[in-house]
């Protein structure tokens, strides 16, 4: 197993002061950041493999692409409730909250319990989370069924008027993947876009007509459409 220390090590290589200024243009939290990019830690956690202690190790570190790296090189199937709840805790950016939950936990067996367990939550980051995970699981479990996502949809309405950046645009990112995911989710999505854009709120309606222009735009229609008729 690769050492936490040796890795670390070639984390702080492949840093760039540039990169780490570049980070808070874009409000990436960077107290502990080193300045890699995204890319460049998929291609070490490549070479790394899967591995849950080296994740474990990493994320304690505290440093914030070890944690990004962590979530690459984490299995799912050893992913515990307690971990998720763990590290949830510990987001502090929106990128790690993002990559953490759309390409390690959206894939763990718990995914659906704490996509509606965090959307309850009131911290920001563990709020948006619980909506992140329902977007990645709409473009990453096949084997869900429609009345999935339609259990999200009175969560959406929920939450739709907590006007905090970040949870107003994870809530807006779930509402139109779903959406997108077939024609019939897309018909629903519409149909509740519309009941929140008639809520007294400036964050519902911001919402609301993001999504209906994309879920009602022809892009999104024709591929939709395609996507039908392939599998008949």
């Amino acid at each position: 197993m690769p050492r936490c220390e040796d890795v670390v090590r070639q984390l702080r290589d492949l840093a760039n002061p540039a990169d780490r200024a570049g980070m808070a243009r874009f409000g990436i939290t960077t107290d502990r950041a080193l300045g890699v990019h995204v890319p460049v830690l998929r291609r070490l956690a490549k070479s790394l493999g899967r591995d849950h202690d080296l994740a474990g190790e990493l994320w304690a570190t505290g440093i914030h692409e070890a944690r990004l790296l962590a979530g690459f090189v984490d299995n799912p199937a050893q992913v515990t409730k307690r971990q998720m709840d763990a590290w949830v805790r510990d987001f502090d950016s929106w990128d790690l909250c993002d990559l953490v939950c759309s390409d390690l936990f959206d894939r763990t067996p718990h995914a659906w319990t704490k996509a509606f367990a965090w959307s309850a939550r009131r911290p920001e980051y563990v709020k948006r989370a619980g909506f992140v995970l329902m977007a990645a699981l709409s473009v990453h479990d096949r084997a869900a069924v429609d009345a999935d996502f339609g259990r999200c949809f009175p969560t959406i309405v929920r939450e739709a008027t907590d006007a905090r950046n970040f949870v107003r645009k994870a809530v807006n990112w779930a509402l139109r993947s779903i959406g997108k995911r077939n024609l019939v989710l897309n018909r629903r999505a519409v149909a509740v876009a519309r009941r929140i854009e008639q809520i007294d709120s400036k964050a519902a309606r911001w919402i609301a007509r993001d999504a209906l222009r994309e879920l009602t735009g022809p892009k999104v229609q024709a591929r939709l459409r395609r996507r039908r008729r392939a599998k008949e």
